[in-house]
């Protein structure tokens, strides 16, 4: 039996793509399961892979990632129909591509509402709950490997990858002190339907600077999902980091040589000088404090001075 077995685990944007996979491999796992969607065709065609499977349908809740009230709602919902809830995964976001450059305040404040705000937005509803309850217990905030590689044509989503990663990151060492792990998974290109978010726009952030969507363009860089990884495959390679404890998960091997380039660049970037012993002791408190928060202690300012 897994040890997550009975866990109840909160997916946002749980009934396709990612989302899905994610879901499927928690049920694999014996979780009992609570999924939000915006989709009602999504949500329908989730449900009949629960029914054939023979597994307790889950609790459908209908959410806005960027409605906070919609957000605490949810948690009540869970806990309601549950008792208690035990995993966070912060799944639903948007791909939007563009030039930065041209970038308007409608652009900004949907990408990064969703990718980074949702993410905030779930923690703030779900994190007192996971606190209440017991036994085994996670956080999973799903980024991209655009947390680590940037480009040309998603600056913005880049961004708030980029946020998910240091707020994860960071928020990790906030939790072990109450039992609670946290999983940073940054996958690359799954076999979904993630590029044509475009198309999906929500009316109140309309006036994008990036100019008219040219669908043929788009329908074009989708094809390059065909060849993205099975979401159920990410999906599981996902339950072993969190069961490994890993506040890292990468799902896809093909980045050795982004990875290299990075850290011979960052190396490479630092001045060829000796820095004062005040300095030096000052980074020396950093990382002792960060290893003590990884072992349990709570952390606060007076650590690092």
């Amino acid at each position: 039996m897994s040890e997550w077995s009975g866990r109840v685990a909160f997916i946002s944007g749980g009934v396709s793509g990612l989302g899905l996979g994610i879901a499927q491999a928690f049920s694999n796992a014996g979780m009992r399961l609570a999924l939000s969607y915006r989709n009602e065709d999504y949500r329908a065609q989730a449900a009949r892979w629960f029914a054939e499977q023979g597994r307790e349908e889950p609790l459908w809740i209908r959410l806005d990632v960027l409605d906070r009230d919609g957000w605490a709602a949810a948690a009540e919902q869970v806990t309601a129909r549950f008792g208690e809830v035990h995993v966070l995964c912060n799944n639903a976001g948007v791909s939007v591509f563009g030039d930065t450059a041209e970038a308007s305040h409608a652009d900004y404040d949907w990408i990064m509402g969703v990718n980074f705000g949702g993410v905030a937005n779930g923690l703030v509803a779900f994190l007192p709950r996971l606190k209440a309850a017991s036994g085994r217990r996670h956080v999973v905030n799903i980024a991209s490997m655009a947390a680590y590689l940037s480009g040309p044509q998603a600056g913005i989503y880049t961004a708030s990858k980029f946020a998910v990663r240091g707020l994860t990151e960071s928020l990790r060492y906030n939790l072990v002190p109450h039992g609670i792990g946290c999983s940073l998974v940054c996958p690359a290109l799954i076999r979904t339907n993630a590029w044509d978010s475009a198309f999906r726009r929500p009316a109140e952030f309309a006036q994008s600077g990036f100019g008219e969507v040219n669908r043929a363009e788009l329908e074009q860089f989708g094809t390059a999902f065909e060849a993205g990884m099975d979401p159920l495959e990410a999906g599981t390679k996902i339950v072993a980091g969190m069961t490994r404890g890993a506040g890292l998960i990468f799902t896809h091997p093909e980045f050795a040589e982004d990875f290299e380039a990075i850290y011979a660049d960052s190396l490479a970037a630092l001045p060829d000088e000796a820095a004062p012993p005040e300095r030096l002791e000052v980074e020396r408190l950093r990382r002792a404090a960060n290893r003590a928060a990884l072992a349990g202690k709570a952390i606060s300012i007076n650590d690092l001075t």
